[in-house]
């Protein structure tokens, strides 16, 4: 192995981890970059260990993944009846809420998307249940990101599992 391909692999190494913090972590694009991490472990190993076509393969959970995130935020938020201002406001919430740490990360949606719909109609009741709709709804596109992320690592350990054996 040369040392431009053990710079790679850790390389790609360090993306697929840095990628799976990303799928609970909303500012960074998690499965993008372990998809990055994936391709560049395949490459820096001329593709033997994990072949192109698994490669491809990882494109089906990373837009899974993608999609579910930004489609389970979005109707949960809509099966509330949230409006304009509440899905700003938890779009605000989210990148706010990441400068409070796990918390803020949890709540900020959440708490975004209700100041948003009670500012709009000032209704607090609907505001709260703008704002638990959109909780529930990241929450599911969480873990379609956390289950996409899995695939992602499982798939890339059992092709060195079998290349090994």
């Amino acid at each position: 192995m040369t040392l431009i391909s053990i710079t790679l692999i850790i390389l790609a190494l360090t993306l697929l981890l840095v990628g799976a913090a990303g799928t609970v972590y909303p500012a960074l694009p998690g499965l993008p970059v372990m998809f990055g991490g994936a391709w560049l472990l395949a490459y820096a190993q001329n593709y033997q260990v994990i072949e192109a076509a698994t490669v491809w393969l990882l494109l089906l959970p990373l837009a899974f993944g993608m999609a579910m995130d930004f489609v389970a935020g979005l109707l949960g938020a809509k099966y509330t009846g949230a409006g304009k201002q509440a899905l700003w406001g938890a779009f605000v919430g989210g990148i706010a809420g990441i400068f409070f740490g796990i918390a803020g990360l949890l709540l900020g949606p959440l708490i975004g998307a209700a100041v948003g719909e009670f500012a709009a109609k000032r209704d607090l009741l609907k505001a709260g249940k703008v704002g638990i709709g959109t909780f529930a709804g990241f929450i599911v596109g969480t873990a379609a990101k956390i289950g996409a992320a899995l695939v992602i690592l499982l798939t890339v350990a059992a092709e060195y599992i079998l290349y090994w054996f």
